[in-house]
C-alpha cells in the first residue's frame, strides 16, 4: 500500500477489498494485519486470476488469455526476514 509514507503510519483496508503490500525501501518492513474475524482466508491475485473463469476476467479486466497462460495458480508465501 503506498498511501502511507512514514513509519509508524496505520492504513485502512475496507472488508473484502484486495491490496498489496510492497516494502519499496531497504530497511525490513514489518506489517501487521488485523482481521475482525474468527476465520482467516487469504486468496492472491495470482490464484484469484488462475482460477476465475477466463470469460469473466477478460471481461472485467481485458486481459489476453495468453497473459493468463502464464500466471502462476501456487501462491507465493510472505517470508520472513
Amino acid at each position: 500500500m503506498t498511501v502511507y509514507a512514514s513509519g509508524g503510519d496505520v492504513g485502512y483496508v475496507p472488508r473484502s477489498m484486495p491490496h498489496y503490500v510492497e516494502n519499496t525501501g531497504f530497511a525490513p518492513l514489518r506489517y501487521l494485519e488485523l482481521w475482525q474475524s474468527g476465520h482467516f482466508a487469504d486468496v492472491s491475485l495470482a490464484q484469484w486470476l488462475a482460477f476465475t473463469p477466463y470469460e469473466l476476467v477478460k471481461a472485467h479486466l481485458n486481459i489476453d488469455k495468453s497473459v493468463l497462460s502464464s500466471v502462476c495458480a501456487q501462491k507465493t508465501p510472505v517470508v520472513g526476514g
